[in-house]
C-alpha cells in the first residue's frame, strides 16, 4: 500500500479521519510500516486534522431528507452544503461525494443513508440523506430512526408519489413529529397553478398522516439551480428560506442524558493501524473515552472498551444523546461486528425474544396488505438499526372478532352468519388480523434483540410496510415457544 493510498483510505472512513493518542497519531501508526517515504505536507495536513476537537457551542439537531426516488434529495443536500460553505458553515459536498458507492453512481440513486454536517447561525446539524427507492426502504428506516425532524422533498413536476407516502408514514411512526417541505424542480414547471396544486396536495397528505398540514412550512425552489448558481430566486434564496424554516419550525429536542448510554450500530469500519470503529447516533446517555461497553444482539454478547470517539472527523471526549458519532473499540475485528448490534453500558439492558405490542395494521389504501393475516404469520420487524424475522401470535379473542369481521365483509353470506354472530357449526375458525385494525398481540423474534417498553418498530412483508407499533411489555418465552422451528 502506498502512502497516498493509505491516506485516501483513512480519509474515506466515516467519522474517523485520525485519532490523537498519548504519544502518537493514528496517521503515524498507519504510515510507519510503509516503505514509501511519507510526504511532509500530507503528514502535516492530516496531523492538523487529527487534532481538531468538536466544540459544542450550538444546539445539535439531527435532520434528514426523505421522499420519493429521484425527487432531488441528494441534490438538495449538496446544495445546502454549497451555500453554507460560502459562509464557513459547512464543507461543500458534491453530489457524487454523497452518493459515493459504485452501485449508487452506476444507478444514479441513493442506496445507503449518507451523513453530512453543517451549521447555520443558530444550530449545528447532522444531516442524513435517506434513500428513496422502494428497494432500499430498509436503509431508509435506519436513516430516519434517530432524526429530530425531516425535510420532505417533493418534485413539482410529479407531486406526491408512492414513496412520499411511505416515507411520511414511516417517519411518523418512528416518532419524527416535525416536517418541513421543499417543493423541488420548480424550474421544470412553467405553470404556477400546478405548483400550487402540488402544495395543496402535500398539505392534505401531511394532515392525513397526523402532521399539521396547514402550519407546515412549504418552500418552493430548485436544488439544481442552487447547486449550479443560477436563478437566485428558485435557487439560492429558496435554500436559505428552507434553512430558516428548519431553524424555526423544528424544535431543539430534549435529550435524555441521565439514563445509561445506548448506541444502535449503523455501520462498522476498519481503520488501518488502529482498529475497528462502530458508527451510529447515540440514543440516550453520555459516552466517554475509556468507558466499558457491551455489544448485544444477533446472538452476540461482546464486551470491550471505547478507546476514542469522533463526530464528523473531530475528536470528542464526551458524546451526548443525539450525537452522530464513530467509536473506536478495543480488540475487535470488523468481522466480529455488524449493523444492528446495540452498544450499551454493561448490565444496563438485555435482549428479549418475545414482546407484547400495540400495532396498527395498515389498510390497503395506505399501502398495506389487501388481506388479513393469521397467527404465526412471519413479517420482518425493523427497530433501531436492526431487522429480524418474527412470528405474530394473535390473542384468543381474535378468533371470534376475526371471523365476524371477515364474514361481515362478505355481507353475511358465509358460514351462516345471521344478525352479527357466527353459526355454531362454523368450521375451523382462524384468528385474523384485518387491514386497518389497531390491536394488541405478541411477537416472537427469531433471535433475541434489544427491545424495551416504549420502543417503536415497523413490520414489513416483502417490499410492503404492513404495520407499525410500540412495545408495551417484554415477555418470557414458554418452553413450547423456545422449540419453534423457523425453517
Amino acid at each position: 500500500m502506498t502512502t497516498m493510498a493509505a491516506a485516501t483510505l483513512l480519509r474515506a472512513t466515516p467519522h474517523f479521519s485520525g485519532l490523537a493518542t498519548g504519544r502518537t497519531f493514528l496517521l503515524q501508526g498507519l504510515l510507519r510500516p510503509l516503505k514509501t517515504p511519507a510526504l511532509p505536507l500530507l503528514c502535516r495536513g492530516l496531523a492538523v486534522e487529527a487534532k481538531k476537537t468538536y466544540v459544542r457551542d450550538k444546539p445539535h439537531v439531527n435532520v434528514g431528507t426523505i421522499g420519493h426516488v429521484d425527487h432531488g434529495k441528494t441534490t438538495l443536500t449538496a446544495a445546502i452544503t454549497k451555500i453554507l460553505a460560502e459562509g464557513g458553515g459547512a464543507k461543500f459536498k458534491k453530489y457524487e461525494e454523497i452518493d459515493n458507492a459504485p452501485e449508487e453512481r452506476a444507478r444514479g440513486i441513493t442506496i445507503n443513508a449518507a451523513h453530512v454536517e453543517y451549521s447555520t447561525a443558530a444550530r449545528h446539524y447532522a444531516h442524513t440523506d435517506c434513500p428513496g427507492h422502494a428497494d432500499y426502504v430498509k436503509n431508509m428506516i435506519t436513516g430516519t430512526a434517530p432524526l429530530d425532524g425531516c425535510i420532505l422533498v417533493v418534485a413539482a413536476n410529479d407531486g406526491p408519489m408512492p414513496q412520499t407516502r411511505e416515507h411520511l408514514l414511516l417517519a411518523r411512526q418512528i416518532g419524527v413529529e416535525h416536517v418541513v417541505v421543499y417543493v423541488n424542480k420548480a424550474d421544470a414547471v412553467q405553470d404556477s397553478e400546478m405548483v400550487e396544486l402540488v402544495e395543496l396536495e402535500i398539505r392534505e397528505l401531511l394532515t392525513e398522516f397526523g402532521y399539521k398540514g396547514e402550519a407546515t412550512p412549504v418552500i418552493v425552489g430548485s436544488a439544481l439551480c442552487a447547486l449550479e448558481g443560477r436563478d437566485p430566486e428558485l435557487g439560492l434564496k429558496s435554500v436559505q428560506k428552507l434553512l430558516d424554516a428548519v431553524d424555526t419550525y423544528i424544535p431543539v429536542p430534549t435529550r435524555d442524558l441521565e439514563k445509561p448510554f445506548l448506541l444502535p450500530v449503523e455501520g462498522v469500519f476498519s481503520v488501518p493501524g488502529r482498529g475497528t470503529v462502530v458508527t451510529g447516533t447515540l440514543e440516550r446517555g453520555i459516552l466517554k473515552k475509556g468507558d466499558e461497553c457491551e455489544l448485544l444482539g444477533h446472538s452476540k454478547n461482546i464486551r470491550t472498551v471505547v478507546t476514542g470517539i469522533e463526530m464528523f472527523h473531530k475528536n470528542l471526549e464526551r458524546a451526548e444523546a443525539g450525537d452522530n458519532l464513530g467509536a473506536l473499540v478495543r480488540g475487535l475485528k470488523r468481522e466480529d461486528l455488524r449493523r444492528g448490534l446495540v452498544m450499551v453500558k454493561p448490565g444496563s439492558i438485555k435482549p428479549h425474544q418475545k414482546v407484547e405490542a400495540q400495532v396498527y395494521i395498515l389498510s390497503k389504501e395506505e399501502g398495506g396488505r389487501h388481506k388479513p393475516f393469521v397467527s404465526h404469520f412471519m413479517p420482518i420487524m425493523f427497530s433501531l438499526t436492526w431487522d429480524m424475522a418474527c412470528r405474530v401470535i394473535l390473542p384468543p379473542e381474535k378468533v371470534e372478532r376475526g371471523c365476524l369481521s371477515l364474514l361481515a365483509n362478505r355481507r353475511g353470506m358465509a358460514h351462516g352468519l345471521r344478525g352479527g354472530s357466527p353459526h355454531p357449526a362454523c368450521p375451523k375458525l382462524k384468528q385474523l388480523a384485518m387491514p386497518g385494525e389497531d390491536l394488541k398481540f405478541n411477537l416472537i423474534l427469531r433471535q433475541p434483540m434489544i427491545l424495551e417498553k416504549g420502543q417503536r418498530f415497523t413490520l414489513r412483508d416483502g417490499n410492503r410496510t404492513i404495520g407499525t407499533g410500540l412495545v408495551t411489555d417484554t415477555l418470557a418465552m414458554t418452553e413450547e415457544e423456545k422449540n419453534i422451528k423457523w425453517g
